[in-house]
C-alpha cells in the first residue's frame, strides 16, 4: 500500500503577516464580541467581558472564584507527589506522540507519582490513560468551555473549572514537576507559567522536562536568543531541559525532587 503523504503546514516567514491579516478581516466582529447563545457557560463568558462591572457584580464573581478554589483545594489536598503532564488536545491514539504520552503517564505511575493532566483529549487523554492503565493516580483537570470538552475516561477523579486561571494553579500547586509533552499555545502558556514561577522563586525549584528534543529545538534557540539580547539572565536559561524518553524523565525527576518528597512515594508492583 502506498504511504498517505503528510500535509505540508510549513508557514514562511514572508506569509506570516498575510496569515494574520486573513485571520483579522475575515468577520466585522471581532471574537471579544461574543455571539448570542444560549449555552450557560459562553454566556458567562459573554457578560463578564461586555457587562457593566458594578461592585455588586464583581462581589458575585469574586465569590464564583472563591467557591472554585475551595472545591479544587478540597478535592486535591491528599493527591501525593504529583506530575502534572501538559501538551496538546490534537494528537489523537495511534500517534507518535500519543504513544509517548501514554508510556510517559505509565512510567511516573509505575514509581509513585499521581498523574496530573488538563482532563481533556490527546496527549492529556494519553498522559492519563498511561497511568490508569497501569494501576496508578490519574486525575483530571477539565475546563468548561463553550464548545464543551468532557473529561477523557481514564481518570480516577475528574474536577471542573469555569477559570482557566484557576485550573492553571491548581495544575502548578500539586505538582513537584512538570513534563511538557509537544503541543500549541496553550501549552507554550503552561510551559511558561511553570519557568516564570520558578524564575522568580515563587514555586520550587522543581524540574521542567520538555519531551522530543527536537520539536522543542526552537524554544531553546529564543531563550538563547533572549540572553544574547540581555532580557534573559545567565543564570535563566536552564529552566528547562530537553528530553526524549519517559524512563529519563523519571530519572531526572527522581533525582531533582527532595528527599522528603521521595520518601512519600509508593511504586507500584
Amino acid at each position: 500500500m502506498e504511504k498517505k503523504k503528510e500535509k505540508n503546514t510549513t508557514v514562511k516567514i514572508k506569509d506570516w503577516d498575510k496569515v494574520w491579516e486573513k485571520y483579522w478581516n475575515k468577520s466585522v466582529k471581532t471574537s471579544y464580541e461574543l455571539p448570542d447563545t444560549e449555552d450557560e457557560s459562553a454566556y458567562a463568558e459573554r457578560m463578564f467581558l461586555i457587562d457593566r462591572r458594578t461592585p455588586e457584580k464583581e462581589k458575585e464573581r469574586l465569590q464564583r472564584i472563591t467557591a472554585e478554589f475551595e472545591n479544587a483545594f478540597t478535592r486535591l489536598f491528599e493527591i501525593g507527589p504529583a506530575v502534572t503532564v501538559f501538551g496538546s488536545a490534537r494528537f489523537r491514539e495511534g500517534h507518535p506522540y500519543y504513544e509517548l504520552t501514554r508510556k510517559t503517564g505509565r512510567k511516573l505511575a509505575e514509581a509513585g507519582f499521581a498523574v496530573l493532566t488538563g482532563g481533556g483529549p490527546g496527549l492529556m487523554e494519553a498522559a492519563n490513560r498511561g497511568a490508569f492503565e497501569a494501576g496508578g493516580k490519574s486525575y483530571g483537570l477539565n475546563i468548561i468551555l463553550p464548545k464543551e470538552q468532557s473529561a477523557n475516561p481514564y481518570v480516577n477523579e475528574s474536577v471542573e473549572f469555569r477559570y482557566f486561571f484557576i485550573r492553571k494553579v491548581m495544575l502548578v500547586k500539586y505538582s513537584c514537576a512538570f513534563v511538557i509533552m509537544p503541543g500549541g499555545l496553550g501549552t507554550l502558556d503552561e510551559l511558561y507559567e511553570a519557568a516564570t514561577l520558578i524564575q522568580c522563586k515563587k514555586i520550587g525549584p522543581f524540574p521542567v522536562l520538555l519531551m522530543n528534543r527536537k520539536f522543542w529545538k526552537n524554544v531553546t534557540e529564543l531563550t538563547r536568543h533572549q540572553l544574547n539580547e540581555g532580557a534573559v539572565g545567565p543564570d535563566e536559561i536552564g529552566f528547562a531541559r530537553r528530553i526524549n524518553t519517559p524512563g529519563e524523565a523519571v530519572k531526572t525527576i527522581l533525582k531533582s525532587i527532595p528527599e522528603d518528597v521521595r520518601k512519600k512515594l509508593v511504586p507500584l508492583k
